[in-house]
């Protein structure tokens, strides 16, 4: 197992709270190495019009940058995020010649349903499902993943279950694969605290409350989960526009009710969901990453290390980067994609 070396200079390092994960503990060290240059910002247009695909149950809508015979990037965002995370990081990889692919998931921008019948499900077999729909619908065999947050997690299990289509992977925060059962296990009051969020979806209120606030809750998460990260208003709002979709609020609920088998899925999926309940390894040539700053709830390195099987990095981001990594360590992100794909 290869460890290199990554920084960012952008403030003082603050050590996130970690929440446990129910898997084998394996030992991995951490390292820090020079940061690369920051790639200019792109601005709104830079990623020309958004384009749309019917897939499974969904019209996807997702920007596309560089050549259409390149090797494929598919780039995946989290919640309470958009495909403005990789603002930078899609030009720089299409610049390097990747065909680079960021659909927004369900829930969020321009991406709907087919069907106003089907059901608004946000649990990551789902997810990870549409994922594997948009990459049929394309007519693409195989891709190189990234992701953060909700997007990671549908990247892993993408890599876990369909290895065949991940050529290498790019996982903020590593091995985010969960399970009902596990999610009924209690955690350290410190850990639990920091899913406050998830208890409030719970109950009613907390479904009118985000209904009604979606934008101020998502700014709370977006300063709690990277409190180094002095982003500006205009780069919020730029974001907060996809959490208008009229399923998102649905879709959130489900998701983290889910989690904590408040909510049910769909039978469709009961199949891949067993699977993930045995927490599958992952095989694919993979790179994991964490902040130093990030202040959401995420597991320890250490703690997953033995889940990947392949080729396997682990790199911590210094200086006080926080839980959207792709935004806020773009130069970092950019390379572990190409690092990645040559491991």
């Amino acid at each position: 197992m290869q460890l290199k070396k990554n920084v960012s200079a952008r403030g003082l390092l603050r050590t996130a709270l970690t929440a446990a994960l129910v898997i084998q503990a394996g030992l991995l060290g951490q390292a820090h190495a020079q940061s690369a240059p920051a790639q200019p910002a792109a601005t709104p247009e830079a990623w020309g019009a958004l384009k749309h695909v019917h897939a499974g149950v969904l019209d996807v809508a997702y920007a596309e940058m560089g050549p259409a015979n390149g090797p494929v990037v598919i780039l995946l965002h989290g919640w309470p995020y958009d495909i403005h995370s990789y603002e930078q990081v899609a030009p720089a990889l299409a610049a390097k010649g990747y065909r680079v692919l960021v659909p927004y998931a369900r829930g969020y921008g321009d991406t709907h349903f087919l069907s106003a019948n089907t059901a608004r499900n946000g649990e990551p077999a789902a997810l990870a499902q549409d994922v594997i729909d948009f990459m049929d619908a394309l007519h693409i065999k195989q891709a190189v993943f990234g992701g953060f947050d909700w997007g990671a997690r549908s990247a892993d299990i993408v890599a876990a279950l369909w290895p065949e289509r991940v050529k290498a992977l790019v996982s903020v925060s590593g091995y985010l694969i969960g399970t009902q059962e596990a999610g009924k296990a209690p955690l350290p009051p410190k850990a639990e605290y920091q899913w406050w969020y998830q208890f409030y979806f719970a109950t009613e209120r907390g479904q009118e409350g985000y209904q009604k606030y979606h934008r101020d809750f998502a700014k709370l998460i977006w300063q709690l989960a990277s409190p180094k990260w002095n982003f500006d208003d205009a780069t919020f709002e730029r974001s907060a526009a996809a959490l208008d979709n009229p399923d998102h609020v649905a879709i959130s609920i489900h998701n983290y009710r889910w989690r904590l088998d408040l909510a049910k899925g769909e039978e469709k999926y009961a199949a891949l969901e067993a699977r993930l309940a045995k927490l599958p390894t992952i095989s694919v040539p993979t790179i994991t990453m964490e902040g130093d700053a990030n202040g959401a709830p995420h597991p320890a390195p250490e703690a997953y290390a033995k889940q990947f099987t392949g080729k396997y990095e682990f790199r911590l981001i210094t200086g006080g980067i926080g839980h959207n990594l792709p935004e806020e360590a773009p130069a970092a992100f950019t390379q572990a994609v190409i690092d990645a794909d040559h491991l």
